[in-house]
């Protein structure tokens, strides 16, 4: 590629980027200085990293709260914040007392799954702005839900935490992809391997630990025996809370894979995969797993594993966008450019075109989160996005779930199929319905 063409793209693909990734100025909700208070439901792990983000915007954001069902997690990450800050915030093991309080004016919400819908419906009914980690609901009727309850309240914002629509180097590749560089688009590829050791060992139920309260952990889903298998970080592999790497890794790359081809919801989708490298009782979600989603022009290929750690190109995670002329190559690290073959018909022009990332990501994200609060406009990862891409990973576990090809009516916005319609719903416990506004 000569150097002007190259300079053409990448300032097309920055521009892109920047208007895609920052939200139009609106109506203005606060002045620009003002400062935030926060409070945090689910401290252990990405709920404290995203708070980490929060406190270093120095003085003009204060943690006044700290909210989880572990008084063990509660005690030290209340030690943590406050060598962080000087200042020691209010703990509460019940979030809802949290969302009473008036000093609060945002939420983070880093609990399990499950937990997300309730929980951000909650808060903006108590009058907070959202911070909710992705992915953004538990089922297709809950993202729904989450959707129509923030159009209620439009003088707050909601952010969903997939940070990468902060980071600038998506959307430079997606720009790449959207010019028509790589030919004709027919296949995308999104992947995640985890290179995990050790399959889990399968536990026996046991008596819930006593600084946890685990009626409240359970919530909304089914009553269970208490398994160490199905706490803290490993709620991700059962049905009841989570939906496997499939929703933890997926929203993220399916989103760029769909935003880069300008897709909308897929017609059919035919599932793959299985339970191989555990015993049985040690999870629920496949550890091996595909999903085959058709469009009219194109397809696009999941992929997941537990156990291996190379996947496609030989990155650990990334997307791929499959062009007659080349091959981008996309992950968190940046993007690569492969001409289809070293062959003299074909101009190799991207040969070797390689684009680190910008260090952007998780700060950005909650500074325009913040933004937002004060100024208004759009988050960067708003309802509507979240919740898109949480229906597409959705849709990939429903149909590994029914066993079967699946189809959907966008017009309907129902599976032609019962078996799979039935699963767009989650069955609640009976003390915590969805709520509705």
């Amino acid at each position: 590629m000569n150097s002007d063409r190259r300079k053409f793209i990448k300032n097309s693909a920055l521009a892109t980027a920047a208007i895609s990734a920052f939200p139009t100025i609106m109506n203005a909700c606060a002045s620009p200085g003002e400062k935030v208070n926060v409070g945090l439901i689910g401290c252990r792990s990405m709920g404290f990293s995203n708070l980490q983000s929060f406190l270093k915007e120095g003085n003009n954001v204060d943690c006044v709260a700290l909210s989880d069902v572990d008084s063990k997690i509660l005690e030290s990450r209340a030690a943590d914040v406050e060598k962080l800050t000087e200042k020691r915030p209010v703990l509460y093991s019940d979030f809802r007392e949290m969302l009473d309080n008036p000093d609060i004016d945002a939420v983070i919400i880093g609990t399990p799954d499950h937990w997300h819908a309730h929980q951000m419906i909650m808060a903006l009914q108590a009058g907070k702005h959202v911070y909710v980690e992705k992915p953004m609901g538990h089922s297709i009727e809950e993202c729904n839900a989450m959707v129509n309850a923030a159009a209620k309240f439009p003088n707050l914002t909601v952010q969903v935490g997939m940070w990468q629509r902060s980071s600038k180097h998506w959307f430079e590749a997606s720009e790449i992809v959207k010019s028509g560089q790589l030919g004709d688009v027919h296949l995308v590829k999104a992947w995640i391997y985890k290179g995990y050791d050790e399959p889990y060992p399968s536990m026996p139920d046991s008596t819930p630990p006593e600084h946890v309260d685990y009626d409240m952990w359970l919530g909304p889903a089914p009553q269970r025996p208490f398994n160490a298998n199905r706490f803290h970080y490993n709620f991700r592999w059962w049905w009841d809370y989570a939906g496997g790497a499939m929703t933890d890794w997926g929203v993220h790359l399916l989103d760029f894979a769909m935003y880069a081809m300008d897709a909308g919801m897929p017609q059919k989708i035919a599932p793959g995969g299985g339970i191989y490298y555990h015993d049985e009782g040690a999870l629920e979600t496949p550890d091996i797993q595909q999903a085959l989603y058709s469009y009219p022009e194109h397809t696009m290929v999941w992929e997941c594993g537990l156990n291996p750690g190379i996947g496609p190109f030989g990155r650990g995670h990334g997307v791929a966008f499959v062009g007659h002329k080349g091959t981008l190559v996309l992950d968190r690290g940046g993007y690569e450019l492969m001409p289809d073959r070293n062959d003299t018909k074909r101009e190799p022009f991207f040969e070797g075109v390689k684009q680190g990332n910008y260090g952007d990501g998780l700060d950005e994200h909650v500074k325009n989160f913040l933004e937002c609060i004060r100024k208004g406009g759009t988050p960067n990862a708003s309802v509507e996005i979240g919740a898109k891409t949480a229906i597409v990973s959705e849709m990939g576990n429903i149909a590994y779930r029914a066993g079967q090809v699946i189809h959907w009516d966008d017009a309907a916005k129902k599976f032609k199929e019962e078996a799979a319609d039935k699963l767009t719903r989650v069955n609640y416990n009976p003390k915590w319905p969805l709520p509705r506004v």
